[in-house]
């Protein structure tokens, strides 16, 4: 079993940064793909990066693409997702997730989820 705790959000001015983490524990998480998702008041949980399990592949939404970066260090087993230039509509609850394989851009395709950090921009 898997435990993911993310960690790192906060309130930001808009054009601010934040860096989120995402520590796995119970299990190396080595060989899943690790995804970042996030939900905002009333609407669905959305996809946001997702990155493989070797760390050489990425997939951003097109929404944060050129602003936000997902990385892993294995031997952390952690993930982090750096956010740069927000905007007010970055604000959301972010939560880490773990799929056994890459190109899972659904939540019904990861198995193990934390319990996620709120993000605040304020314009």
């Amino acid at each position: 079993q898997v435990q993911l705790e993310e960690s790192g959000g906060g309130s930001v001015q808009a054009g601010g940064s934040l860096r989120l983490s995402c520590s796995a524990s119970g299990r190396t998480v080595s060989n899943y793909a690790m995804g970042w998702f996030r939900q905002a008041p009333g609407k669905e949980r959305e996809f946001v990066a997702e990155i493989n399990s070797n760390g050489d592949m990425v997939y951003y939404a097109s929404s944060v693409k050129g602003r936000f970066t997902i990385s892993r260090d294995s031997a952390k087993n952690t993930a982090y997702l750096q956010l740069n230039s927000l905007e007010p509509e970055d604000t959301a609850i972010y939560y880490c997730a773990a799929s056994v394989y890459y190109c899972s851009r659904y939540p019904s395709q990861y198995l193990y989820w934390g319990q996620g950090t709120q993000v605040t921009v304020s314009s």
